[in-house]
């Protein structure tokens, strides 16, 4: 099963350490890497109880967006913490679930959402956020993943062992959207309602990597010229995964992310396998077409660009869509006040 986010044991893998010299020197690099993960991990959180705890996590509740668009992108706001606890016992009382369970995108893991989980714990809600194979601290190597069922094999896990009547509310994030997707498919009957933050969204018989194939190029041209790419197998074999240099990473997913945070990812991040990116997903109107999908657009964002996310909207329209202005691609940094409002607000829309 897929590991809950925890701050005791943290593996900050690169693809330096995969690809590294001797296991003297592995083991000493990851040392290293494991004691600045943990300071960094450290630092952000402090931070973050310091400057935003007390704010207050929730607003009023502006209306439900079912079956339209929200016409006002969302900022964060910051609300009185006694009334927010005082509309927090009114909110749960009407909820579905109170479960929501959380998806990284690609070469993140559980570590990305320590703000959420907070904001969501502090909201009365039971918080999940889950590694996907070879991410975070799951020990896999990237290079032999190479199919979205193995890729997304802790989420499958976690939803198999539910209870029959339980539910959840489905988080997944960038490329996370894709595993999001394919369970959906699988347990239509355990998702209450599936939410896709700057999201993979794709139809029957896509793939992945097709969202990002206007910025990155097409799937052809990328495996065939991409700098970023990862041969794990040998340079003679097929790429196994990919990873961006540090300075790309800043400008394709942190351009509104505060600075902690960019350091908590350059020492966190881990190669994406690209066997799940590339594979065509097959999804039924039966199954995944039943379910209750909502979608956050990010309207800073350089990785998935707004009008790429409109475009997604648009070819396969979800129940509602909300925006959050002045995010980049990774909300959960840049904007955790207005994700948190939205996830609320979609966990109460009946």
């Amino acid at each position: 099963m897929g590991n809950r986010f925890s701050c005791k044991k943290i593996d900050g893998s690169t693809s330096n350490r995969r690809f590294g010299g001797g296991n003297r020197s592995r083991r000493k690099l990851q040392a290293d890497e494991e004691l600045l993960h943990i300071q960094a991990l450290s630092l952000a959180i402090q931070h973050h109880q310091s400057s935003q705890r007390f704010e207050g996590s929730m607003s009023r509740r502006n209306g439900s967006v079912s079956s339209r668009r929200r016409s006002n992108p969302v900022s964060d706001p910051v609300v009185d913490a006694g009334k927010q606890q005082k509309l927090s016992a009114e909110f749960l009382e009407n909820l579905e679930t109170k479960n929501i369970v959380l998806i990284h995108g690609e070469g993140f893991g559980a570590w990305c959402w320590y703000k959420t989980i907070a904001l969501l714990e502090e909201s009365g809600m039971i918080p999940t956020a889950l590694d996907l194979t070879g991410s975070g601290i799951d020990l896999k190597d990237t290079n032999n993943v190479t199919t979205l069922e193995e890729y997304s094999k802790p989420l499958i896990d976690y939803l198999q062992v539910l209870q029959e009547d339980e539910k959840v509310i489905l988080v997944g994030h960038s490329s996370g959207g894709a595993c999001v997707s394919y369970a959906m498919e699988q347990f239509p009957q355990k998702i209450s309602k599936a939410v896709f933050l700057c999201g993979t969204m794709v139809s029957n018989g896509q793939k992945p990597f097709d969202v990002f194939a206007e910025q990155l190029g097409s799937a052809e041209l990328f495996m065939k010229e991409s700098k970023f790419l990862i041969h794990g197998n040998g340079k003679d074999k097929p790429a196994t995964g990919f990873m961006f240099e540090k300075q790309q990473m800043r400008g394709l997913y942190f351009n509104q992310s505060p600075a902690k945070d960019i350091a908590l990812a350059m020492v966190s991040m881990r190669p994406v396998p690209l066997g799940p990116m590339m594979q065509n997903l097959s999804l039924s109107k039966e199954k995944y077409g039943a379910g209750r999908r909502f979608y956050i657009q990010t309207l800073e964002d350089h990785a998935l660009s707004p009008d790429i996310q409109e475009k997604l909207v648009r070819d396969n329209p979800p129940e509602g869509v909300f925006k959050i202005k002045g995010s980049d691609h990774c909300p959960f940094f840049s904007k955790p006040q207005s994700l948190h409002k939205i996830l609320l607000e979609i966990a109460q829309i009946a």
